[in-house]
């Protein structure tokens, strides 16, 4: 992925996203705009488990973060990808992922997803289709 060069803490992005894209397990998909492909707005890293797809990390490009983004919903969106990919697989729409324990509610309010314990949140079927039919129009 060429545009992974661009893609990195020097330029204001959190993870490591070269590290991500090397695990033979994992996928990263980007989430760019109709009619400019080639500005990523987020990036998500999922991989397909037996039974559920399992989100690595997820992120908004750095002027797509805090008061003054340019589009909102990029992570959302890109959690809707994830739980469409889960339907793909066979999966349900099934997916899971850590969280920081201070976005717990957050990812709760705005995902629908539910604390499994510790720091793991699930997000099942109901709440996958309510993402699928907000971001994806199809």
């Amino acid at each position: 992925m060429a545009d992974l060069k661009t893609i990195t803490k020097k330029n204001k992005w959190l993870f490591d996203w070269k590290f991500e894209h090397k695990q033979p397990e994992r996928e990263v998909y980007k989430l760019t705009i109709l009619g400019n492909p080639t500005i990523i707005q987020g990036l998500i890293c999922l991989e397909v488990k037996a039974d559920h797809v399992y989100m690595h990390l997820v992120e908004n490009a750095p002027f797509n973060k805090g008061n003054t983004k340019v589009y909102a919903g990029v992570a959302g969106n890109l959690v809707a990808f994830a739980c469409r990919l889960s339907f793909q697989r066979g999966h349900e729409g099934n997916i899971s992922f850590l969280s920081k324990s201070q976005l717990i509610e957050h990812y709760e309010k705005t995902l629908g997803a539910f604390h499994f314990g510790g720091r793991v949140m699930i997000i099942e079927t109901k709440a996958a289709l309510k993402l699928i039919s907000r971001y994806f129009k199809n």
